[in-house]
């Protein structure tokens, strides 16, 4: 038996964080593999030591003398490290490298992976576990794309020299040795890939949340937890701004089928959220997770007998790619077809966009309706309740809210709701309302 444990950023912001997650770590034998993020807020009025980081490296790039943030980076760790008693000198000879490799220009990246790599040296000395560079086991290629068999193979000779490892997130190098980031929230997609590679029972991630909430609580006030959920359902929520873990996290536990069980720090006693392959679980409610995004556009092309015209959506979506622009989704019906962009990106295209399409799918109209959101209600337990739809689509009209999209994926595990901009937090609320709240 044997579990990776991930800790976020909130979990190590201080020296009091840190023996919660020593307390925890050490409460069972089987968590073995730690990947910790750097230091987090330990207030709201806190500053992130990524961001501190990233703020520091911005002066010395610009030439500017940076001792002063560097010292107050420094001085977070010596916190940490002080709370902790462990010896003064842990990250000396460290910090003297970031301030010549801040000098030298090493990049944004090699600057911001600093704040996991010198939180593991502390977690690695306050467990007595050994540590290992992420830069020497996960790898990127010449572009940054991130080299999955290579690293997998890499990692898994290396992890069996050790018996309990610190392993920090967020980063890995490039086969030439520069250090490369994973987006923000990276730290889940590590200790992922160490699952995978220790074929981990479990894969806990650890945060200051108790598992996975069914709708934003900055939307709905104390929405319910959710015991259990599937891959494929969280992946669809995370895409649609579920923050709980980042979406490429996923990834590779789901090739192993290794569960992820989302964590409370500050709460270890609660059970949180499992996140499984397939289960035999029926959800309590109808829906597992109601979340949505704004800033679409909906690209509304009109053409008579477009049905029967072979390669009609194919000349559509190659205006789209000609003009470097990816689609969400693209409900059709006998004449008409719409095509969904975030409007961000559609905005100074847009011109570019209508002439292509009247050149490759020569339509008889296009009409184009701005400042949407679109919003995915998903659940395992749609494919056996009837009227859905029809339920979403009633609380959405008994709130006065117009619905400009209404699209089901073949899978039956989600729905796609868009609605104007104006209307996605009073829809958000209004469908949690019509499959929870009345439940309650």
């Amino acid at each position: 038996m044997s579990k990776v444990v991930k800790f976020g950023g909130s979990s190590l912001a201080s020296a009091e964080q840190f023996k919660k997650v020593g307390d925890i770590i050490r409460a069972e034998a089987d968590r073995k593999y730690v990947v910790p993020s750097a230091p987090g807020k330990r207030d709201s009025k806190d500053t992130k030591v990524t961001d501190m980081l990233y703020a520091c490296y911005a002066l010395a790039e610009a030439g500017k003398n940076f001792d002063k943030e560097l010292k107050q980076i420094k001085a977070r760790y010596e916190e940490i490290i002080k709370g902790l008693n462990l010896r003064a000198d842990l990250l000396d000879k460290e910090f003297e490298t970031v301030k010549a490799q801040f000098a030298a220009k090493a990049g944004k990246d090699y600057a911001a992976s600093r704040g996991e790599y010198l939180n593991g040296i502390i977690m690695a000395e306050y467990l007595g576990y050994q540590f290992l560079d992420a830069a020497e086991v996960i790898f990127f290629d010449e572009n940054g794309e991130f080299l999955s068999e290579e690293t997998h193979k890499a990692l898994k000779a290396r992890m069996k020299e050790y018996e309990n490892v610190v392993l920090p997130g967020f980063y890995g190098a490039k086969l030439d040795g520069t250090v490369k980031t994973f987006s923000r929230g990276g730290s889940d997609i590590t200790g992922s890939i160490l699952a995978r590679a220790v074929h981990a029972n479990i894969y806990e991630n650890w945060t200051d949340v108790s598992g996975v909430l069914l709708a934003d609580p900055r939307i709905v006030e104390n929405p319910v937890g959710i015991n259990t959920i599937t891959y494929k359902e969280l992946r669809e929520l995370a895409y649609m701004g579920f923050s709980v873990l980042h979406e490429d996290a996923l990834f590779p536990v789901r090739i192993s089928g290794i569960p992820i069980n989302i964590r409370n720090t500050n709460r270890p006693e609660d059970e949180g959220t499992m996140i499984v392959e397939s289960t035999c679980k029926q959800s309590e409610y109808t829906i597992t997770g109601v979340a949505g995004k704004k800033g679409f556009v909906s690209v509304n092309i009109e053409k008579d007998k477009m049905n029967s015209e072979v390669g009609f959506g194919r000349k559509v979506l190659q205006a789209f790619e000609e003009n470097g622009i990816s689609f969400e989704h693209m409900p059709s019906g006998i004449d008409t077809l719409s095509v969904f962009v975030h409007q961000q990106e559609f905005e100074g295209r847009e011109q570019h966009v209508l002439s292509t399409l009247h050149r490759l799918a020569k339509p008889d109209s296009i009409e184009i309706d701005a400042d949407l959101a679109l919003i995915a209600v998903v659940g395992r337990g749609m494919k056996s309740n009837r009227g859905v739809a029809a339920r979403v689509l009633a609380a959405l009209a008994h709130n006065n809210i117009n619905v400009r999209m209404i699209d089901q994926g073949s899978s039956e595990l989600n729905i796609i709701i868009g609605v104007k901009n104006s209307d996605f937090e009073t829809a958000i609320k209004a469908i949690y309302d019509i499959f929870v709240t009345t439940r309650l």
